[in-house]
């Protein structure tokens, strides 16, 4: 890791978990990262776990929040002329469109455990005026589980911590395929209720 973001993320946990919650919140530096080594400052016994993980999942549904409103008033048209200053691809955004558009809200979830749409999907989420409270459900549950992850193997790596992503990968993988049985679960649900209310209206 680079001297540039060691000291970055210096920077950060000096705030102690305000640092923690505040770097996520603009990832500026990757919320992996800013985990880990959060891990990392537990395992120095310089913060708790619990915090570490509370504010932690607060800062990425911050993120999260900040994202849905940028898609919700900005529209496209924002994300298209400044998505590159939030490290925001359109080509991203058009995929995470696509998939929503598709698979509904589950996608809000099982978007949060793909790199590269991570933050994307938040955006086509505000712009098709997703409801604010199944929003925050779906994120929340994924951002905790993603805080839970990178904060335990910071920990459990200890000194180490800067080999995260060679070690994330057997934890992560597996979440991604329950995040996608989920949303297959969440879609089936959706279409037996829906088939249900259109039986019961054609019986009326």
């Amino acid at each position: 890791m680079g001297d540039i973001l060691h000291q970055l993320l210096d920077f950060v946990t000096s705030m102690g978990y305000w640092g923690i919650l505040l770097g996520l919140a603009i990832e500026v530096i990757p919320s992996e990262l800013v985990l880990a080594y959060a891990g990392y400052l537990v395992f120095k016994g310089e913060i708790s776990f619990v915090e570490a993980v509370l504010f932690g999942t607060v800062g990425c549904l911050l993120q999260q929040i900040i994202l849905y409103y940028l898609g919700l008033y900005g529209g496209r048209a924002f994300i298209d002329n400044y998505g590159k200053y939030l490290h925001i691809k359109s080509k991203h955004v058009d995929m995470t469109e696509r998939w929503f558009q598709k698979y509904g809200a589950g996608v809000v979830f099982t978007s949060r455990f793909i790199p590269v749409v991570r933050q994307a999907v938040s955006i086509p989420a505000g712009i098709s005026k997703m409801k604010l409270i199944k929003f925050l459900y779906f994120s929340g549950i994924a951002s905790l589980l993603w805080t839970l992850i990178f904060v335990a193997l910071g920990h459990n790596l200890g000194e180490n911590w800067g080999n995260i992503s060679e070690k994330a990968a057997p934890y992560t993988q597996p979440l991604l395929v329950v995040a996608i049985l989920f949303t297959i679960g969440f879609l089936l649900y959706k279409t037996l209720t829906r088939n249900r209310k259109n039986r019961d209206k054609t019986e009326y």
